[in-house]
């Protein structure tokens, strides 16, 4: 370590330890909503975006601290459905699948972090934090999709995220390196856009198709897709060339995946080899047809289902 003693200026011992336990403390990223009380509140939200108004749910982690960098989850509805459809879990299990059931999760994650964060200055670019903490506190966001679908016309949902993210990062403390997106069957749609257009960490793509478009297509996002191989609303042929897409992408080492026969009702996991550093992707085929919440055993829906396990480690192994 290079030590300047210009001027005359001495250093002491205990000086020049506080300096290198300084540089020893990692640094978090940090919005300009750091520092600051948050001004949005928990449930249905709205912004303006191109002279319409969209709205949104927002859960904040019941621990918030805006001096503290959080990770932001966005979870995207299928068609039909609706914001509140997500915020409550009632597609699949109602309060136990909240927010694709990564709520419970972070929830119970945060619960045994013993991390602690040093305030953050408002508008402030970077804080620190004393040790590495793999339950960063999450919070929520559940868009509402015009007509309850993602068709993003012209980019118009995709523009309306990225404003959406731009009110977030103002208002919240959010660290901007960790942005991640799930949705199901249109909503995986939209993920799997937003994997194409945006600089997002990861995304969790379920039964997926390339129906909301994908502009650009080729930067390195981190992707986990889940599909079922009888699915007739959106095959897995579809669920494939996404996954392939970002195979490439992230530099991985390409190769077919096994998947399950039909009538075993099972999954087969498989992590792809080689890719780039920083960069993972998962593939997860299972029995079964267009189901957000497959379980093995049976062709039912349930909020205990490994893909909640599966997501929630995917994202909260970056941060």
């Amino acid at each position: 370590m290079h030590i300047s003693f210009q001027n005359h200026i001495s250093l002491t011992t205990p000086a020049l330890l506080a300096l290198t336990l300084l540089q020893a403390i990692p640094i978090l990223a940090a919005s300009a909503g750091c520092g600051q009380p948050p001004s949005l509140i928990n449930g249905v939200n709205s912004i303006a975006v191109n002279g319409r108004v969209r709205n949104y749910m927002l859960q904040l982690p019941k621990n918030y601290d805006p001096n503290h960098p959080h990770r932001v989850v966005f979870t995207f509805h299928p068609m039909g459905a609706t914001m509140s459809d997500i915020a409550s879990g009632s597609l699949v299990e109602e309060g136990v699948w909240a927010y694709f059931g990564l709520q419970r999760k972070a929830t119970a994650a945060t619960a045994k972090s013993t991390s602690t964060a040093s305030p953050c200055s408002p508008g402030s670019s970077s804080c620190s934090k004393e040790t590495t903490n793999n339950s960063t506190s999450t919070i929520f966001v559940a868009p509402q999709g015009l007509n309850n679908a993602w068709r993003n016309q012209v980019n118009e949902d995709i523009i309306f995220i990225t404003h959406l993210l731009a009110a977030l990062e103002s208002s919240l403390c959010i660290d901007p390196t960790l942005h991640f997106a799930t949705g199901f069957s249109f909503g995986g749609a939209m993920t799997y856009s937003i994997a194409c257009s945006l600089d997002f960490r990861a995304v969790a793509v379920l039964s997926g198709g390339a129906i909301s478009g994908c502009e650009g297509g080729t930067r390195p996002v981190s992707y986990l897709g889940v599909h079922g191989v009888r699915d007739r609303s959106l095959p897995i042929t579809a669920g494939r060339a996404m996954r392939d897409r970002f195979v490439r992408n992230n530099g991985c080492e390409a190769g077919d995946a096994l998947e399950p026969a039909a009538g075993s009702l099972t999954h087969i996991k498989t992590s792809y080899k080689g890719c780039a550093a920083g960069r993972q992707v998962v593939w997860i085929a299972f029995d079964g047809g267009h189901n957000p919440a497959p379980v093995d055993g049976s062709l039912e829906r349930s909020g205990s289902s490994y893909v909640v396990d599966e997501t929630w480690a995917f994202f909260e192994q970056f941060g």
